[in-house]
C-alpha cells in the first residue's frame, strides 16, 4: 500500500511540474501564435504620439534617438546640446519634428541678448537629426568679428548670408515686432544716438553652419521660419514673413534602413521596436525585438521559439528530476521495510 501511495505522489508531482513549465512557455504566445509584448514601446504624451524611432521608456525606439524626448506634465520636450525644446508635431511619414522655443524670434516678438538657443545637436547623433533643408535661421544683431564674416564662411567675395526657400532677411524687417525693438533701442541708448535700424540680419541655411550657436557666432538672437506649402509672394494679405511658420523643422532618419527592416519584421511578430548595450563594445548599442519579458536579436516568433526549446529541456530536466526523486525514494522504503 506504502509504495502505491509514493508510486502516485511521484506521478502528479512530474505533471504538475510539467504543467507548469508548459505554462510559463505558453504566457510568451498569444492566440496567433506570436509573442505577446508584456508592454509596448508606442505611448502617448499630451496629445503627441511618441512612435519609433523615438521613445520614452529606456531600451524603446532606434537607439540614435536614446535620451532625446522627454514628457513632462503632458508636454513633449526634446533635449539636445544647445538646450530644450518643446515639440509640436510629429509627422512619421515624411520623418520631420516641428520645434519651438520660448526665446526665438518670430515675427511677431524680438528677443535679443542672447537668451535663445540656436540649435546644436551631439556630433554623434547629427547622422540622425538635421534641420530640414527648407528651414531658414536668420541670425540677428551678429557683430562684425563674427565668424559669420570671415573668410572661412565666405564663398569667394560673397557672405554666407541668403535667401532659403524664399524666406530672407528683406522680408523679416517689415515683421511689425521690429517697431517694438527701435521704440526700445531709441530710449535704451547712453548719450549716444538714437538707434532707427534693426540690428544686422543674416539668414542661413543649417547645411552651411553646422550649428547655430549664437555665442560662437556673435551674435544676439535669431528666427526660424520653414516652408510647408508654396510661398505666397508679397506683403499684402497675409504674404512675406507674416505668412511664415515659425519653429525649428528638423528631419530625422534611421541611416541606412537596416533598423527599419529590422523593426518591420519585430512588428509583424508582435513585438516592440528597441535596442540594448552591444556586449563586449562599450558605448554601443544593438537591435532589440521586445517580446513578453525578455529580448530577441531577431524577431519574436524566433524568440518564442526559443522559449519553447529551453521549455523542452527543462521538462526533462523535470522528468528526470522527479524520476530519481521516486527511485531513491523506492529503494529507500524497500531498505526500510528488510530492517
Amino acid at each position: 500500500m506504502d509504495l502505491f501511495f509514493f508510486f502516485i505522489y511521484g506521478v502528479i508531482t512530474s505533471m504538475m511540474m510539467i504543467m507548469t513549465a508548459d505554462m510559463a512557455a505558453a504566457t510568451y504566445t498569444n492566440g496567433g501564435g506570436h509573442t505577446a509584448a508584456a508592454y509596448t514601446c508606442r505611448s502617448y504624451c499630451g496629445n503627441l504620439s511618441v512612435d519609433y524611432p523615438f521613445g520614452l521608456r529606456a531600451g524603446c525606439g532606434h537607439p540614435g534617438y536614446r535620451d532625446l524626448l522627454f514628457c513632462i506634465n503632458d508636454v513633449l520636450m526634446l533635449h539636445v546640446t544647445s538646450g530644450s525644446y518643446r515639440v509640436l508635431d510629429i509627422d512619421y511619414a515624411y520623418q520631420s519634428l516641428t520645434l519651438d522655443e520660448p526665446h526665438m524670434s518670430t515675427c511677431g516678438a524680438i528677443f535679443l541678448g542672447r537668451r535663445g538657443n540656436g540649435f546644436v545637436v551631439e556630433p554623434w547623433r547629427a547622422a540622425y537629426l538635421q534641420p530640414a533643408p527648407d528651414n531658414v535661421f536668420m541670425l540677428l544683431g551678429c557683430s562684425a568679428r563674427s565668424p559669420l564674416f570671415q573668410e572661412g564662411f565666405r564663398a569667394g567675395k560673397h557672405l554666407p548670408c541668403r535667401n532659403v526657400s524664399g524666406m530672407g532677411c528683406e522680408d523679416y524687417y517689415v515683421c511689425p515686432a521690429w517697431n517694438d525693438v527701435f521704440g526700445k533701442l531709441e530710449h535704451d541708448h547712453d548719450g549716444s544716438p538714437p538707434v532707427t535700424h534693426p540690428p544686422e540680419c543674416c539668414a542661413v541655411a543649417f547645411g552651411t553652419m553646422k550649428a547655430i550657436n549664437l555665442s560662437k557666432l556673435d551674435c544676439q538672437g535669431y528666427s526660424s521660419a520653414y516652408s510647408l506649402a508654396p510661398l505666397r509672394l508679397g506683403r499684402q494679405g497675409g504674404g512675406g514673413a507674416e505668412g511664415w511658420s515659425y519653429g525649428i523643422r528638423v528631419k530625422f532618419s534611421t541611416q541606412g534602413g537596416g533598423g527599419d527592416i529590422f523593426c518591420k519584421s519585430c512588428r509583424s511578430t508582435g513585438g516592440s521596436c528597441g535596442y540594448e548595450a552591444a556586449a563586449g563594445r562599450g558605448g554601443s548599442y544593438t537591435n532589440a525585438c521586445i517580446c513578453g519579458t525578455s529580448n530577441s536579436t531577431r524577431n519574436c516568433d524566433s524568440a518564442a521559439a526559443d522559449i519553447r526549446s529551453d521549455s523542452s529541456r527543462g521538462t526533462w530536466s523535470i522528468m528526470g528530476t522527479v524520476a530519481g526523486s521516486f527511485l531513491l525514494t523506492f529503494l529507500t522504503h524497500q531498505v526500510y521495510l528488510e530492517i
